[in-house]
């Protein structure tokens, strides 16, 4: 083997190991979800790979109410959503038309027809949540 060649092998090996270390770092840049760089738990998705779908509308807690049925306080600011069959705090993502939050069980929720999840006020607002509507919810996992 001549020097111009071993040179050329050597060059070619250097350009290959370049070439994988750049490809490992876009692929680790591009394959972070959001909520692994934020520090929030993952969205588990429904089997088959999507979202669960589902009705849901703002609610107000009654005036008399001081805690809901899962304990939480019911004030105005209170985040979350009822739900008469998830348990309490159990942790979900709720999306709406592109916007998407992290939210709990806080509720047992109204049992009114024609709709599954009670949506707080404040969170109805984040999601631009008015009226009854369809949206999409995942579990998410710690």
């Amino acid at each position: 083997m001549t020097s111009g060649l071993a040179q050329r092998q050597i060059v070619l090996a250097a350009a290959a190991l370049l070439a994988v270390v750049v490809a490992l770092v876009l692929a680790s840049l591009a394959g972070g979800s959001a909520s692994e760089e934020e520090g929030l738990p993952q969205s588990v998705p429904a089997p088959g790979g999507g979202w669960y779908r589902g009705l849901a509308a703002p609610y107000r807690f009654p005036r008399s109410a001081t805690q809901t049925s899962c304990g939480h306080p019911a004030t105005s600011k209170t985040n979350g959503v009822g739900h008469p069959a998830l348990p309490c705090g159990a942790k979900i993502y709720l999306l709406l038309e592109g916007r998407q939050v992290l939210t709990q069980v806080v509720d047992r929720g109204t049992g009114r027809p024609g709709r599954e999840f009670d949506v707080t006020e404040p969170l109805a607002r984040a999601l631009g949540l008015s009226g009854i509507q369809p949206i999409e919810w995942r579990f998410a996992r710690e």
